[in-house]
């Protein structure tokens, strides 16, 4: 295994370069530095000399990736790609264009996303898979068939709208909850439950939809046959053996929730003004602040690469016949 880990931790590097790669180019064609400097200076009264100063501050008076009038190795180490990538690769994400420090944003701001979407994710895994193991149980009945279509109409609706009814049902006619807004310590559940109801129910649709095709596909195989054979009842087949088998690809689908998990929600925390890790992106994007957009597209990856490596090692935990090699 630990073969394994070190060529996937390998493999690693050359796939976060090319994210950085890729966000440098996209980021620098929609956005030059002369547009960066004007858009943190203010667009009136922004002299040449005043642009020309805050690039060199910032280090954007480099080329992007090649210099051509550099020496040697420097003609790489002297851009903005190397000096600006090669400190994210040791966590070490600088001060943003506007002066702040982005590590200490993120560790602040990491807690309120946590905060939602841990509990978000849980309960959601825990509510979908119920509703689908129900329908799986109930299939070929009306039941299940009032099941799917109540699961159709739920994802039909878009998150805007469970936000929005959320918002004014809860927050503002029964005043259960804050329509938005954070405190901290035990004051946070007060204004977290709503987010985390809303992001429960939008899921309903289509993660009772999926888990129900998973359960499906384990229901017809020989081994299920045998357990009912042995005199097991269905829902003991159901629990125990058909979703233990469909665990491995639960886990997939868990992975690519990771990210989200500490990144936070981009659309959930900007409505609600939680003070998260999305509405921190969200804010960065707005002020074209790259360095903050760098950092946070940096740590999405590396932090997908890290669940991807998590699962394959949980693979062997469930399945005993998996190896990494």
């Amino acid at each position: 295994m630990t073969a394994y880990l070190l060529r996937r931790i390998l493999h690693a590097f050359p796939i976060l370069i090319g994210i950085n790669v890729i966000t440098f180019v996209l980021f620098f064609v929609v956005n030059p530095p002369d547009d960066m400097a004007r858009m943190q200076l203010g667009h009136k009264h922004v002299t040449q000399d005043a642009i020309d100063k805050w690039k060199h501050e910032h280090g954007y008076d480099l080329p992007l990736f090649v210099n051509a009038g550099a020496q040697g190795v420097e003609t790489v180490t002297r851009t903005i790609f190397f000096q600006k990538s090669v400190n994210l690769f040791l966590l070490r994400f600088g001060r943003s264009d506007s002066g702040r420090d982005i590590g200490a944003d993120i560790k602040q701001r990491m807690w309120p996303s946590l905060a939602i979407a841990v509990p978000s994710l849980v309960l959601g895994m825990t509510v979908n898979i119920t509703f689908a193991l129900l329908l799986v149980f109930f299939r070929r009945t009306y039941l299940e068939f009032s099941g799917l279509t109540a699961c159709v109409i739920l994802m039909s609706i878009s998150a805007l709208f469970y936000i929005i009814a959320g918002q004014y049902l809860f927050g503002k006619i029964m005043k259960l909850v804050p329509i938005s807004g954070y405190a901290g310590g035990l004051n946070a559940i007060y204004f977290i439950i709503l987010p985390i109801l809303v992001g429960v129910v939008s899921g309903i649709g289509s993660g009772v939809r999926w888990y129900r095709t998973l359960f499906l596909e384990e229901i017809e195989q020989d081994y299920v046959r045998t357990a009912r054979a042995k005199g097991l009842s269905e829902p003991a087949v159901l629990f125990r053996h058909v979703l233990q088998n469909a665990l491995i690809p639960i886990l997939t689908g868990v992975v690519a929730l990771l990210p989200l998990l500490f990144m936070g929600s981009l659309l959930t925390e900007s409505f609600f003004s939680i003070p998260g890790l999305g509405s921190y992106t969200i804010d960065a994007i707005n002020r074209q602040d790259f360095a903050i957009v760098r950092s946070m597209v940096f740590l999405g990856s590396a932090l997908y690469i890290l669940g991807l490596v998590l699962t394959d090692i949980s693979y062997t935990l469930v399945d005993p016949r998996v190896r990494l090699q």
